[in-house]
């Protein structure tokens, strides 16, 4: 008696799961594409040159999420102002894809392009409000914005809705900034952003960074935080120079576990600030 044909079952499973791996690879490069964009995207509109003053140190440092999809929405900037002095910005765009990417733009441009206008960190984030609200868009953004004089180390910052600062001195003191803050940027109209106002004395260092350094599925927020601020203390007291702080915040992050992105921007002085 002849043998029977096998049935057909089998080869059309095999089908089938030829398709769905083809399925699978076209959205694994699709989404390949995307993140190398939006990384290309960020990437390019970083600042690329920091400004310069006497005695003024600053150091930037940034890494990708652990995570290769999350990727797009931080942001550091620092600038010279038409009154010569140091504006220094750092935030977080909700979201992780491209459109976030494109958003981090929209608030850095705005917020240098406004810094023209008014130089005043609180009204400088209402503003900066406004105009991401009369965009249309349905995204929002945390956001530290900073002004400093290098000439007295007077500095004086705004928050919308961003993690606070950390801070140390030459003489072993350091702590998280203690100041008042707003809601993140795209909220809502007629926001108000307090201001409060520090001093940057000699030998002393200010940590700007993104939630991606301090919180992660291996560190919750407080104790990322208390990371940062016995590294700066440490840097602070030993006089390390601020890249070497900022290079040391950031491979903090790789104990966080951080799946978001990690920006740092520190700022020291060394020159002889005058009284304020």
């Amino acid at each position: 008696m002849p043998r029977k044909r096998p049935t057909d079952e089998g080869d059309e499973l095999l089908a089938r799961l030829g398709s769905l791996t083809a399925q699978a690879r076209r959205r694994a490069e699709l989404q390949r594409t995307q993140v190398e964009l939006a990384i290309a995207l960020q990437r390019g509109m970083l600042p690329r040159d920091l400004p310069a003053a006497p005695g003024l140190h600053l150091a930037m440092r940034y890494a990708p999420a652990n995570l290769g999809l999350n990727v797009g929405g931080d942001w550091y900037d620092a600038f010279t102002m038409p009154d010569g002095r140091i504006g220094l910005s750092i935030g977080d765009v909700q979201g992780h894809n491209i459109e976030a990417a494109a958003f981090m733009g929209q608030v850095r441009a705005g917020l240098r392009a406004l810094a023209s206008v008014t130089g005043h960190p609180g009204e400088l984030l209402a503003r900066t409000n406004d105009l991401l609200l009369s965009l249309g868009g349905d995204l929002f953004a945390t956001c530290t914005f900073m002004r400093l004089d290098p000439a007295t180390g007077v500095l004086e910052s705004a928050r919308a809705g961003h993690i606070p600062s950390v801070w140390a001195t030459a003489d072993g003191k350091s702590g998280v900034v203690d100041d008042a803050g707003g809601p993140p940027l795209g909220i809502g109209q007629g926001i108000e952003f307090p201001v409060t106002r520090h001093r940057l004395t000699t030998g002393g260092v200010f940590v700007l960074l993104t939630d991606g350094v301090v919180e992660g599925p291996s560190l919750d927020i407080e104790d990322g935080l208390d990371q940062v601020v016995r590294l700066a203390g440490i840097a602070a007291v030993a006089g390390l120079e601020a890249r070497a702080l900022a290079a040391a915040v950031i491979k903090g992050a790789e104990s966080v576990g951080h799946e978001d992105d990690a920006a740092v921007l520190v700022v020291g002085l060394d020159g002889p600030a005058a009284p304020a």
